[in-house]
């Protein structure tokens, strides 16, 4: 009960308490606002007149300011003005200085038109003389302007031939001093450095017999044996007196070659009739085809050409059994190949095009016996079928001058095959191309005018020519020789080159009586 008594006095006191703290603080609360409001008032009036005295302040600097840029542009002002005065000062003088020119040159034209006029008229007086004196020496001479121009141009025809003539002697001397010591150097080396076989090769082969009574047996009855050898093989035998021994006569060198073989077997063999010489015949051939695949392989392997068809390489082996003028195809197309890169390793230039071109120019010659067309133009479509660069066969087709050489390596290959055609011991030539050579040296020298005779001597490598002194002078033998040399090189087909010797020789013979 006691509790419930305090309680309820406790809730009477806060109930009587709390509104009149209440309301003492709202008095309290009202009476800081107004203090607030008030300090409010007098800072937002002293700040007005802050800002009103920082405004007169900014607006005093800014007259200040404003005032020293107008002194500032007023002193620009002046500048600009005396400059642009001075410069008016110096146009007028130059415009006075240009009016007193142009016064001037108009002055020097008038004189000079004065002069125009003086000379005008001395050319008209110097001109009327001159016609007075060209018709006093046509007069004179007997001679019209035509005739005496007629005369000194033929006059200085023979003064530039003879100008030509000693600058071509001058020319060529210098250029044959360097080229020539160059080239037969290059040449020489590289002809040193190719160790070439000098032999010539037949149209006949021997096979020897172990004794005489083989012959009969390579007889046979009623000739039957002999028949069917030549038959397989397409060539002669020729068995006569001579011992031991049997001659196998044929131009074909692949074909003799097959008869010897074939013959050396059946005499190795002993049983020898037609049925057995087929068979020999079969083997020869076999091997003989084995043989082409190993000498194109040999050939690659020794010019070091690399990259060929299978198809290219046999052909290359067949230029074994292949001859011209007596020199074998495949020798000679190793000796090019290998004079060919020594030349261009020397110059400087592409060696492995130059042996590559080497050795395949006379690919052609493998199959120029079986289809028609030369060997340059069969070794052209092989080597374009096999897609050969174009540069080889360019050196391949120009080799004979059928075409212009595109690079420097195609002439090094007409070079190298001249040097290994040319050299001693390298072909036969028959009597009868021989001398129909020299005569057409000959009658090419005796074609022109001025030469009396003309002699091929050295083996058709050169021809002295004897023209008559009266009609050809010492200047005029120069042109002569060239013209003569480049006729030769124009008409005519010769490996190596022609020294044209031109000989003048005047006489005076008189007899004591």
């Amino acid at each position: 009960m006691t509790i419930i008594i305090v309680i309820a006095t406790v809730l009477i006191s806060g109930a009587v308490f709390i509104p009149t703290g209440i309301i003492v603080r709202k008095k309290s609360a009202e009476s800081k606002i107004s203090s607030a409001e008030n300090e409010a008032k007098r800072l937002l009036e002293n700040a007005k007149k802050d800002a009103e005295n920082i405004k007169k302040e900014e607006i005093f600097k800014a007259k200040e300011e404003i005032m020293k840029s107008r002194e500032e542009l007023d002193k620009e002002i002046r500048e600009r003005r005396g400059e642009v005065q001075s410069q008016e000062r110096r146009i007028i003088q130059k415009e006075e200085n240009l009016d007193k020119r142009a016064e001037a040159y108009e002055r020097k034209e008038k004189e000079l038109d004065k002069e125009f006029q003086a000379i005008e008229k001395k050319k008209g007086d110097l001109q009327e003389v001159f016609n007075r004196q060209m018709q006093e020496l046509q007069r004179i001479s007997g001679l019209s302007t035509d005739e005496a121009k007629k005369q000194l141009l033929q006059e200085l025809e023979k003064q530039l031939n003879n100008e030509k003539a000693a600058l071509i002697k001058e020319v060529e001397a210098k250029a044959k001093e360097d080229a020539n010591k160059n080239a037969k150097e290059i040449l020489s080396y590289a002809i040193q450095k190719c160790a070439a076989d000098h032999t010539s090769e037949t149209t006949v082969s021997i096979v020897n017999l172990p004794n005489d009574d083989m012959k009969g047996r390579i007889i046979g009855r009623e000739g039957r044996n002999i028949k069917a050898l030549e038959t397989l093989t397409g060539i002669d035998l020729i068995i006569d007196d001579t011992p031991d021994a049997v001659v196998i006569s044929g131009f074909d060198p692949l074909r003799r070659e097959v008869a010897k073989i074939a013959l050396e077997k059946l005499i190795e063999d002993g049983r020898i009739h037609p049925a057995k010489i087929e068979e020999m015949v079969e083997k020869a051939k076999e091997e003989i085809e084995a043989t082409i695949k190993a000498e194109g392989e040999r050939a690659t392997l020794e010019t070091g050409v690399m990259g060929l068809h299978p198809d290219v390489i046999k052909l290359i082996g067949k230029l074994k059994y292949r001859t011209s003028y007596g020199q074998n195809v495949l020798n000679h197309s190793i000796e090019v190949s290998n004079l060919a890169r020594i030349m261009a390793e020397e110059l400087g230039l592409d060696s492995t095009r130059a042996r590559r071109a080497g050795l395949l120019h006379d690919i052609g010659k493998a199959l120029d016996h079986d289809m028609e067309g030369t060997h340059v133009e069969l070794g052209v479509d092989i080597l374009k079928k096999y897609k050969e660069n174009d540069l080889v066969i360019n050196a391949v087709e120009a080799h004979h001058g059928d075409v212009e050489p595109k690079s420097l390596e195609a002439v090094l290959i007409q070079a190298a095959d001249a040097i290994s055609a040319s050299r001693p011991g390298a072909r036969r030539e028959t009597l009868e191309a021989y001398i129909k050579r020299l005569q057409n040296l000959e009658e090419i020298a005796n074609s022109f005018e001025g030469v009396d005779k003309s002699f091929a001597i050295q083996a058709g490598r050169e021809v002295r020519i004897i023209v008559k002194p009266e009609k050809v002078s010492d200047a005029e033998m120069t042109v002569l020789a060239r013209n003569i040399a480049q006729k030769v090189e124009n008409e005519m087909e010769y490996p190596g080159q022609i020294k044209v010797n031109v000989i003048r020789e005047t006489r005076t013979i008189e007899y004591a009586k």
